[in-house]
C-alpha cells in the first residue's frame, strides 16, 4: 500500500487489517469493496478514503443528467456518482468514468451487504409510487397460460442470477459497441494526434522552463491539459478501444451466455436478449395482459423499445433499463 487511505467513519481499522483488506479488495472504477471497508476516491486519487462497512447506512447511484442525457450524445450527456451514507446522515459522493462501474460495484455490494439499501430515500419513495402505479395496472386474475409463463420467465431469472456477471457483461459488450459503431473512428486518432502534441508541447514546455524562459510555462499548461483530458476522455484507439476489439468482446459475451445456457432445453429469450431486465420487463407486459405467451412478450417489449427515443421524456429508472437492454436490440435490429 502506497499510502494509508484516510477514514471518514467514527469507526477506524488498524493499520495492518486496513492494508490487507484494501489489498484484497475488489475494485470498480476508482473505488473498491473489500470485507470490511468500502474505498472510495477523491477527483484525482483512486481509493484514498474509506468508510468501513459497519458505519454505511445506504449506498446508491446519482446520474447527472446533461442536455444530451437522454439521446447518448455528447461527450458529457451523463455524469455518474457513488453516493456513501455512512454515521447517521454524513455523505460522501464519488466520481465516476462509467457508469456500469457504479452499477458493478453495487451489484457485488447487494452480495455481500443485502441489509443495507441501495436507493436514496427519494428513490425509495418513486419507488414505491412506482410499485404502486404498476399494481394498479396488472390484472387482478391471470389466465392459466399467463400464469405459466410469468412462472417461466421467473424461472428464468433466477437461472440468470445463478452468474450475474454474464448477464452484466453482455449489456456493458452491446453499450460499448453500440457506442463505437455510432462513433466516427477519425475522432479517435484526431485525439491522439492531439495528445502526441500536447506530449511534445510538454516536454518542450519543461525544458523551456529549466532554461528560465517564461514562455515554457503555456506550453508545459497546454500539454498537461491536453494529455490528461484527451487520456480520461475514453476516446483514444487503444488494444481495447477499438472496433475490431469491441466486436470480438460482443461476439465473446454472446458465446459466453450460450455456453452458460446450453443446459436449458427451452429458454424463453434468445441468448443474445437474455438479461434480468428483459426478462422483468417482459412479467410486467405479461400481468398487464398485453401477451399471453414469452413470445408475445419478448414482441411487445421489442415495439415499447423502439417507441423510445431521443424525443421520449421518461423516469430516471426507466432510463437506467432502456439504456441497459435496448443497445443489445439495436444491434441486432430487433431480430
Amino acid at each position: 500500500m502506497i499510502f494509508k487511505p484516510r477514514k471518514l467513519s467514527r469507526e477506524e481499522l488498524d493499520p495492518e487489517a486496513l492494508a490487507a483488506d484494501k489489498k484484497r479488495c475488489r475494485r470498480f472504477g476508482p473505488c473498491g469493496v473489500g470485507e470490511r471497508a468500502l474505498y472510495l476516491n477523491s477527483f484525482y486519487i483512486d481509493r484514498c478514503f474509506y468508510v468501513t462497512l459497519s458505519s454505511v447506512r445506504r449506498v446508491f447511484k446519482r446520474v447527472a443528467m446533461s442536455k444530451g442525457g437522454f439521446t447518448g450524445k455528447g461527450m458529457f450527456a451523463s455524469i455518474p456518482y457513488l453516493v456513501v451514507e455512512y454515521d447517521g446522515g454524513k455523505q460522501k459522493q464519488c466520481n465516476f468514468k462509467r457508469e456500469d462501474d457504479v452499477d458493478r460495484l453495487l451489484e457485488y455490494f447487494a452480495r455481500i451487504c443485502p441489509e443495507i439499501p441501495r436507493l436514496s430515500e427519494e428513490g425509495e419513495r418513486r419507488m414505491a409510487e412506482k410499485a404502486a402505479r404498476e399494481a394498479a395496472r396488472y390484472l387482478k386474475e391471470l389466465s392459466p397460460q399467463a400464469r405459466r409463463t410469468w412462472d417461466e420467465l421467473e424461472k428464468a431469472k433466477g437461472k440468470l442470477a445463478e452468474d450475474p456477471a454474464r448477464a452484466s457483461r453482455l449489456a456493458r459488450a452491446a453499450r460499448t459497441k453500440r457506442n463505437s459503431d455510432r462513433s466516427n473512428p477519425a475522432y479517435k486518432w484526431v485525439a491522439l494526434t492531439v495528445v502526441v502534441l500536447g506530449a511534445a508541447a510538454l516536454i518542450y514546455g519543461l525544458w523551456s522552463w529549466l532554461r528560465r524562459d517564461s514562455t515554457g510555462v503555456y506550453f508545459l499548461l497546454f500539454g498537461l491539459a491536453a494529455v490528461f483530458f484527451f487520456s480520461g476522455a475514453n476516446v483514444l484507439p487503444t488494444a481495447r478501444n477499438n472496433r475490431r476489439a469491441v466486436t470480438r468482446e460482443w461476439e465473446e459475451a454472446k458465446a459466453a451466455m450460450e455456453e452458460f445456457l446450453s443446459g436449458e432445453k427451452k429458454f424463453p429469450v434468445p441468448c443474445r436478449y437474455a438479461h434480468p431486465v428483459v426478462l422483468e420487463r417482459m412479467i410486467r407486459i405479461v400481468r398487464e395482459g398485453r401477451a399471453q405467451t414469452a413470445g408475445q412478450a419478448l414482441e411487445v417489449l421489442k415495439s415499447d423499445l423502439r417507441a423510445l427515443n431521443a424525443s421520449v421524456q421518461v423516469e430516471q429508472e426507466e432510463y437506467d433499463e432502456v439504456v441497459c437492454i435496448k443497445p443489445m436490440f439495436l444491434l441486432q435490429d430487433y431480430q
